[in-house]
C-alpha cells in the first residue's frame, strides 16, 4: 500500500482506469451501444465511437499499470494490437459512409448517392470518383435463382489514368477509397428526347423503372420532363419472356416493345424512333437500355484492422505456445 500511495494520485487512477471491474462494465455497455447503432435507424456513430474510446482508455491504462505484460512481451503485442483494433473499430464508425446509387447503361457516375449513411467525421471526396456503366450480364439458373453478374465499368484511376473493370457483388471497383459493388437491384431504362420548341438542343432523360425481375408485372413509373414541372407517366409493354424459370438463362432487353406515354389526358404508344408532340415541344422515345444499382462503402479501416487481428492472433498463439512448451506435455 505505501508503494502505491507513493505514486500519486495519477497512478491509483491509472490502476482504476486499467481495472478488470472497470473492464466488465464497460462490455455491456459496448454490447448496448452496437444493439442500439444497428437497431436504430438514425445509425448514430458516437453512440459506438464513446463506448469504444472508454474501452480504449481502459486498455491503455491496463498496459501502463500491469508488470505481466512488460514481462511477457507476445501479451504484451497481443494487447497492444487489441488497443490497435479498439481505436481503429472507433475511427471506422466516425469516418465510414455506406450509400447506393443507380447509374443508366452509357450513363455516367455523377458523385451523388441515395440512401446514404456516414460517419461525422467522414470527409466526402465522391466528386472525384468518375466512372461510366458500359452494361452488365447477369447468369439465372432454372427458378430464377439469380448468379454471377459481370458489370463493365470505365473509370478513371487516382492519377486520371482511363481504365476498364469488370465488377460483381464480391468484387468491387476501388478508387479513391470507395468501394462499389454491384447490387440484386438493376432493371429496364426507357430514353427519351425532349425538344422545347424555344431550346436549340434537346434534353436527355433516363426513365429508371422498378427493377427487374423484382416487380416484373409494374414495370411503371412516373417521370418529370428534364427543365419542366410537367409529370409523365411511362409503361413499358413487352409479350417477350425475359427470364426463362425453367432453364438457365441471362437478363436481357426485350427484342419487340413499346412505352405507353401518357401526360394528362393524353396517351401515345410508342416504338424506338417515334415522337409525340406537346404544346411546349417534341418527345421522342429513343431506346431501351438498363441501369443499375449500385452497393457504395467506404471504410479506410479494412485493411489496418486485418493487420491487427493477424497480428493479435499471432501473438496470442505465440505466448501459449511458450507458457505449454515449459513444461512437458506428458508430465
Amino acid at each position: 500500500m505505501n508503494d502505491l500511495s507513493g505514486r500519486g494520485l495519477a497512478w491509483r487512477i491509472l490502476l482504476l482506469l486499467g481495472s478488470l471491474k472497470l473492464t466488465l462494465g464497460l462490455l455491456p455497455v459496448l454490447g448496448a451501444a452496437v444493439l442500439l447503432t444497428y437497431a436504430s435507424e438514425l445509425h448514430i456513430a458516437w453512440w459506438l465511437a464513446i463506448p469504444l474510446a472508454a474501452c480504449v482508455c481502459n486498455l491503455l491504462a491496463a498496459i501502463v499499470t500491469n508488470g505481466a505484460f512488460r514481462r511477457q512481451p507476445p501479451l504484451l503485442v497481443f494487447h497492444v494490437a487489441l488497443l490497435a483494433l479498439t481505436v481503429l473499430l472507433a475511427a471506422g464508425r466516425l469516418t465510414y459512409l455506406k450509400g447506393k446509387v443507380e447509374v443508366v447503361e452509357g450513363g455516367a457516375f455523377e458523385g451523388e448517392l441515395a440512401d446514404v449513411e456516414a460517419g461525422p467525421w467522414h470527409t466526402n471526396r465522391l466528386h472525384q470518383v468518375t466512372f461510366v456503366n458500359a452494361g452488365f450480364s447477369i447468369d439465372y439458373a432454372p427458378g430464377v435463382r439469380r448468379g454471377a453478374t459481370r458489370n463493365t465499368l470505365r473509370y478513371a484511376d487516382e492519377d486520371g489514368i482511363q481504365r476498364q473493370a469488370v465488377i460483381g457483388d464480391n468484387q468491387p471497383l476501388v478508387v479513391h477509397g470507395y468501394r462499389f459493388y454491384t447490387s440484386f437491384n438493376k432493371g429496364f431504362a426507357p430514353i427519351f428526347r425532349w425538344q422545347p420548341k424555344d431550346a436549340p438542343e434537346a434534353a436527355i432523360g433516363a426513365v429508371h423503372l422498378p427493377a427487374y425481375p423484382l416487380h416484373e408485372y409494374e414495370q411503371a413509373k412516373e417521370w418529370i420532363l428534364p427543365g419542366t414541372g410537367t409529370p409523365a407517366w411511362v409503361m413499358l409493354q413487352f409479350s417477350e419472356k425475359i427470364i426463362d424459370p425453367e432453364k438457365y438463362d441471362q437478363f436481357k432487353i426485350p427484342r419487340d416493345h413499346a412505352v405507353v406515354l401518357r401526360i394528362g389526358d393524353t396517351r401515345w404508344e410508342l416504338r424506338p424512333g417515334q415522337s409525340a408532340e406537346l404544346p411546349g415541344g417534341r418527345i421522342e422515345y429513343d431506346s431501351l437500355r438498363t441501369w443499375m444499382g449500385y452497393n457504395v462503402f467506404y471504410d479506410w479501416t479494412l485493411s489496418w484492422l486485418l493487420a491487427a487481428c493477424l497480428t493479435a492472433v499471432g501473438a496470442l498463439a505465440t505466448h501459449f505456445w511458450v507458457k505449454l512448451s515449459a513444461k512437458p506435455w506428458n508430465a
